[in-house]
């Protein structure tokens, strides 16, 4: 609850403390708010019981931290019922990226591994000297001499 409270902080809420209740009045302070604290946390209990004892026998494993959005879909992603171990283990980030490769450059992408291996290498290779590189920039058409552009200069 008190996790990222540093020990400065800490000394500062306890001078603070002193200093706004007194040092004759601070303990009976500290058994009031423990007392509210604790009567806080059993009333929370009890409602938890309630609502799993309304939901009934089918809900028993239900537990109120998965209602936290990103605790919940840990949980889920943690379980291995939609399989996602072994879509994860058969997924070989670098052969399909050698079949990217194969694709983007014409070749085909049924050779061995060996061979991807290889082609992927030697098209980074060929990527960074500047030969078969693909440019994605947008550049402009030539126009013609007559054309016209889409918008009148002066006007705008």
């Amino acid at each position: 609850m008190f996790n990222d409270i540093g020990p400065l902080e800490l000394v500062t809420l306890v001078v603070l403390a002193v200093l706004v209740f007194g040092p004759d009045k601070l303990p009976k302070v500290i058994q009031d708010v423990s007392r509210t604290i604790r009567k806080i946390r059993e009333f929370s209990d009890s409602a938890k019981q309630d609502i799993r004892e309304e939901l009934g026998p089918e809900f028993k494993d239900f537990e109120f931290e998965d209602l936290n959005p990103k605790t919940f879909i840990r949980k889920q992603l943690d379980s291995d019922e939609l399989g996602l171990k072994e879509i994860r283990s058969g997924f070989d980030l670098k052969k399909e990226m050698a079949d990217v490769t194969d694709a983007v450059h014409g070749r085909d992408s049924t050779s061995s591994s060996a061979a991807a291996a290889a082609s992927s290498v030697s098209s980074v290779s060929s990527v960074s000297s500047g030969g078969g590189r693909i440019d994605m920039t947008k550049k402009p058409e030539p126009s013609a001499a007559d054309d016209r552009p889409p918008f009148d200069a002066d006007a705008t």
